[in-house]
């Protein structure tokens, strides 16, 4: 029930076949929440290495719910100090007053609302698109 972050400033960023990620400054993020996530990354040929973190409230856990690109490639220099969260790893994400959803799969970190329409990827079947 706590709300980790907040913003109106959010970078949108759209990839092939998937769903909205939103980057939100770490301006607008309670970063106190967040802690490291042992063994967690992942490499994006475009953005670069994502660091992962563990969302940490009270007694609860979420792994690895949130991800940022601490030094990312200079095409995305943008995304630098901001943070993304899994909706599907957290209590709930909402963009304006609208529950998101998680992109099917797990992987992707995509947002998806009643305005995203058509195959996404991560669905069964999608991993060579």
């Amino acid at each position: 029930g706590l709300e980790v972050a907040v913003s109106r400033r959010a970078l949108r960023v759209l990839e092939t076949a998937g769903a909205p990620t939103f980057y939100l400054p770490a301006e607008d993020v309670r970063t106190q929440f967040l802690h490291p996530s042992k063994g967690s990354s992942t490499w994006c040929e475009w953005k670069g290495s994502a660091t992962y973190f563990d969302l940490k409230v009270g007694d609860e856990v979420a792994q690895a719910a949130a991800w940022t690109y601490l030094e990312p490639n200079l095409q995305f220099e943008r995304l630098r100090d901001h943070y993304s969260f899994y909706p599907g790893r957290v209590e709930a994400c909402y963009l304006d007053d609208e529950l998101v959803h998680p992109q099917p799969g797990g992987f992707y970190g995509g947002w998806v609302t009643s305005e995203i329409v058509g195959p996404i990827k991560g669905e069964p079947g999608s991993e060579w698109w």
